[in-house]
């Protein structure tokens, strides 16, 4: 049984809503389900136990809504039911034989360690081509967050995978406090904007179409993360001390190439990363000018995992360098900086202290 999605050419967009335990993330899903935005957007609330509120309580913000519990943990136990729940979402909820929705949201446990539910949204061949992924979204309590984030080491990931932090009871927190967790979150995470947020109010257009992905605006997109990426440069420039330093150990690092990298270069040099710290790659996303061809390639990936290439349709300006972000845990800039040589010098014989002490011979130059 299968229903027709409405647009064959275009996925549906993803968002994934993340946040540690009490920092309000149903909240604010529950003041977005409000908004005629979310019309047409298909929710799935994961939650610890047989037993669930959170479903029932955003149900009836819309009686419209097509809310879709889940009991565990996306990120270990039930990794497998996301994947089925996707797949036969189109047909399971259609509406007169039709896929009725054109986004889906996706609300975790609060400890849910985001990565693993990244990988599944982005390997799953089953999944690929219905859906993409647009964006994580991860709130923070401005109230209790320095604490939580000293304390809990999944919402420091929460945290720096983010595309969007909503900085939540802002109303609880003086403006001396909230400026401290903006500092922490700043350096956790320097490329994603901080959004305050009242009561779980947050204007959606703020948190959809805001990735790399989306066909219909992806200039647009590039162009604003591109922005964002100077900005922080320009900080950079300007002050000697690396607010890329905290002590959880994940780091923001961006790498620059001014000349086109040739693609299989490039693609082995992803390939040994992953292979040798993948699980401390907490998130890569990159706009990449490539040899051979005659618009940016963007790149992005999980962990040991990267989805396929999606080669824009032109450059969304003069600048034609290859930018990559890299959040990682516990990996120094320097060592990553010291894996060009694997572009540069060729692969045989390479040794790269701290990070790669050898690379086999047999693997060809």
């Amino acid at each position: 049984m299968s229903a027709v999605v409405s647009d064959a050419n275009a996925r549906i967009p993803v968002s994934v809503l993340t946040g540690f335990l009490g920092s309000g993330k149903t909240t604010v899903l529950n003041h977005l389900v409000r908004s005629p935005d979310m019309a047409r957007v298909l929710v799935i609330i994961n939650e610890f136990g047989a037993v669930g509120l959170d479903h029932e309580l955003i149900a009836r913000s819309n009686e419209d809504l097509v809310v879709e519990m889940m009991g565990g943990c996306l990120c270990c136990t039930i990794r497998g039911d996301l994947s089925q729940t996707l797949r036969d979402a189109p047909w399971r909820f259609a509406r007169d034989g039709q896929c009725w929705f054109d986004r889906v949201m996706i609300e975790t446990t609060g400890l849910a360690d985001p990565a693993p539910i990244l990988h599944t949204l982005m390997t799953d061949p089953r999944l690929e081509p219905l859906y993409r992924l647009d964006a994580v979204i991860t709130t923070v309590d401005a109230a209790a967050g320095m604490a939580t984030l000293d304390a809990q080491p999944e919402a420091v990931k929460q945290a720096a995978v983010a595309d969007r932090l909503l900085l939540t009871k802002t109303d609880l927190a003086d403006e001396a406090a909230q400026q401290m967790i903006r500092d922490r979150l700043a350096t956790l995470n320097p490329f994603a904007p901080i959004i305050a947020v009242t009561n779980g109010a947050v204007e959606s257009a703020l948190l959809f179409d805001v990735g790399l992905w989306d066909p219909a605006s992806k200039s647009e997109d590039v162009l604003r993360w591109l922005a964002e990426e100077a900005s922080h440069a320009d900080h950079h420039h300007h002050h000697h001390h690396d607010v890329n330093r905290h002590n959880a150990g994940i780091r923001a690092t961006c790498l620059t190439f001014d000349m086109p990298l040739e693609p299989i270069a490039f693609d082995r040099w992803l390939g040994l990363l992953t292979m040798f710290k993948g699980a401390d790659l907490l998130r890569v996303k990159g706009i990449v000018n490539l040899v051979g061809y005659d618009a940016p390639v963007v790149v992005h990936g999980v962990q040991h995992v990267f989805h396929p290439p999606v080669e824009l349709d032109r450059w969304p300006s003069a600048d034609r360098r290859t930018r990559m972000v890299f959040i990682t845990r516990n990996i120094d800039p320097e060592e990553l900086r010291g894996t060009l040589a694997l572009m540069t010098m060729g692969l045989q014989n390479v040794e790269l202290q701290g990070l790669i002490e050898s690379v086999s011979p047999e693997i060809p130059a």
